[in-house]
């Protein structure tokens, strides 16, 4: 039996991206903290944080599939790349990112409410990013101000422009929620979009 979903996310971004999948759910704001653990890797952080802003809702919800997603970006160097918060630390992201491949790690983790069970995916998305002028960064950063994004842009928008390509198996991972994996989780446990409705 299906239960009703709920979206560990107060990112409008992500609640989009869950809206394509055409099923009905609800979302909440997870309170958690997400500094990393000293030497943690960026994949188990993104995995932690994932699966922590699920947990956090989950006394709140009971009877529901609660998805938590979260994303960690990071250098070749292994520097992470966290929310800027501000025009001077994109700017300082942005050129660190320039001429780079920055990687992209989203984790997944969809959670039962009441057992406990879980699902947990870390989908790895690469941006190679081209050689970007101070200009053309600080005028992307006026246009978008994207302070509250990991990695300084909005792949949704006019952040498309930094790049000379991406790789990687799913686009969504991106912008935040890894759809493809999703889906397979749901399916798993017996809910499929497209036989749903």
């Amino acid at each position: 039996m299906t239960k009703p979903l709920l979206l560990a996310s107060s990112s409008p971004y992500r609640k989009a991206l869950l809206e394509r999948l055409g099923l009905p759910f609800t979302t909440a704001s997870p309170d958690i903290d997400e500094t990393p653990l000293p030497g943690e890797p960026a994949e188990s952080l993104a995995l932690r944080l994932a699966e922590n802003k699920a947990r956090a809702l989950a006394i709140q919800h009971p009877g529901h599939w609660i998805i938590g997603s979260d994303q960690v970006a990071c250098l070749p160097d292994g520097t992470l790349l966290n929310k800027p918060g501000n025009h001077a630390q994109a700017v300082q992201q942005l050129r660190q990112s320039s001429g780079h491949r920055v990687l992209f790690l989203t984790g997944l983790c969809l959670l039962d409410a009441d057992n406990g069970e879980r699902q947990q995916a870390c989908e790895p998305f690469t941006a190679h990013f081209r050689t970007l002028s101070d200009e053309e960064i600080e005028s992307y950063l006026r246009r978008e101000q994207p302070y509250d994004c990991a990695g300084s842009f909005k792949m949704e928008g006019l952040g498309i422009t930094l790049f000379d390509r991406l790789e990687g198996r799913d686009p969504n991972s991106l912008i935040g929620l890894p759809l493809i994996a999703l889906n397979g989780m749901l399916r798993i446990w017996n809910c499929n979009p497209l036989l749903e409705g």
